[in-house]
């Protein structure tokens, strides 16, 4: 079975830093996350890349390889031009693999399942690459591309079975030990596990005694699932909004060079965006997300350490962005909903809802239910959904409510 190599990342070191394709994306401190956990952390900001994800390293490696081969190939006597590549992604890869490909002045066809948000697919497209969306996941989508790679000079370019994509990926792994020569830990997304397993391979080789902890979700845990089991475990439907490690498992070379090099497997936008000023998506989250959970940070005993989570990829799509933020307003208490029994007549919910903005808090939208069967003939429940600053703005509109006569029920309040 084909590996990767120390030496392969570093010859995919020189190839990407000969190219304005691949950026060397900075290192910010992040204070918030630092006091949060107690370690001296270290964002690596990947979602800078041109195309807005660490993808582009592996692409552009294997695509370049490619093509020099097969020029070597026709030097020797064999025709064997690569004129089109094939990639199926969930949206990061896509981009990298349609911008390597009109680098080179090769054709990119991407297969991206259904589900793939609408940002990506238009960013893939805008790289010139034809597009097309098949199946509801990345499975499916994965599925249909090997349909199309029949014919000489079509080139296969999987988001992670692929050692010179993992090479390509490894030198993110370089990256951060030249600009953090201290770091004591580096967090990795875990998805198809190319990234962590280029990583791991490059910063153990480098730097033995620096651990390479990697991430996923509850929902697409597959690498620990596999690891317990001692064998691949996938899942047909990953549940989790990072779609990009939502690949639903390994492979044979990813697993083994994880299996090998990674020392632990851990199971945040939100944080990132009103703290760090970083916008990042779900997948390219993970891995500073696993900070925000306590039981994490005390199990890896970050106390104390220089810790650098890999931010990897920036392309969030703005309505899982509204979901997001969203959530975390609920979650806060910052985003409710009140109902009102009433008396269903004429005013009424003018006066309430003047009530509620006279403690300047702001009504999102306002419905009427007549229609329960536990109303009584005449009454009706007004529904407010209301933002505010937390839940000691809440009391203070509840009682301006009830202080006027009416009932009202904060139905989103847990318990």
């Amino acid at each position: 079975m084909s590996s990767v190599t120390i030496a392969d990342v570093e010859a995919a070191a020189d190839r990407t830093g000969a190219t304005d394709i691949v950026q060397r994306t900075p290192v910010e401190r992040s204070r918030s996350l630092s006091e949060r956990c107690g370690a001296d952390v270290r964002l690596k900001m990947e979602h800078l890349q041109r195309t807005g994800s660490f993808k582009t390293r592996g692409a552009y490696n294997a695509i370049s390889l490619a093509v020099a081969g097969a020029a070597s190939d026709e030097d020797a006597g064999d025709v064997s031009e690569i004129d089109r590549v094939v990639a199926a992604s969930a949206g990061n890869h896509a981009q990298g693999v349609a911008l390597a490909a009109a680098d080179a002045g090769i054709d990119a066809t991407i297969v991206m399942p259904e589900s793939a948000p609408a940002a990506k697919i238009e960013a893939t497209r805008g790289y010139d690459a034809e597009v097309v969306l098949r199946g509801s996941v990345f499975s499916k989508a994965m599925s249909h591309a090997r349909t199309l790679v029949d014919e000489p000079g079509v080139r296969f370019v999987h988001a992670f079975d692929d050692p010179d994509v993992v090479a390509g990926q490894g030198t993110l792994g370089l990256e951060v030990l030249d600009q953090v020569p201290a770091v004591d830990t580096v967090l990795v997304p875990v998805g198809g596990g190319g990234l962590a397993g280029g990583v791991a391979t490059a910063v153990k080789a480098r730097s033995p005694e620096t651990r390479v902890v990697g991430v996923q979700t509850a929902g697409a845990s597959t690498l620990s699932e596999s690891l317990r089991a001692g064998e691949l475990v996938t899942r047909e439907e990953p549940d989790t909004i990072a779609d990009g490690i939502a690949t639903g498992g390994l492979s044979e070379l990813t697993f083994g060079l994880l299996r090998e090099h990674l020392d632990d497997v851990a199971n945040a936008i939100l944080l990132l965006l009103e703290r760090a000023k970083q916008l990042i998506e779900g997948a390219g989250a993970t891995a500073a997300a696993a900070l925000l959970d306590d039981d994490v940070v005390d199990d890896l005993d970050l106390a104390g350490e220089t810790v650098v989570p890999l931010l990897c990829g920036g392309n969030i799509d703005v309505t899982t962005l509204k979901e997001v933020v969203t959530h975390a307003l609920v979650d806060r208490n910052q985003l409710i909903e009140l109902s009102v029994r009433i008396d269903d007549t004429p005013g009424t919910m003018g006066e309430i809802s003047t009530l509620i903005g006279a403690e300047r808090a702001n009504i999102r939208t306002v419905r009427h239910e007549r229609s329960r069967p536990d109303l009584p003939v005449g009454d009706a429940d007004l529904v407010f959904e209301v933002e505010t600053n937390g839940p000691a703005h809440v009391d203070r509109v509840l009682k301006s409510v009830r202080d006027a006569g009416y009932e009202v029920e904060w139905t989103t309040q847990e318990g």
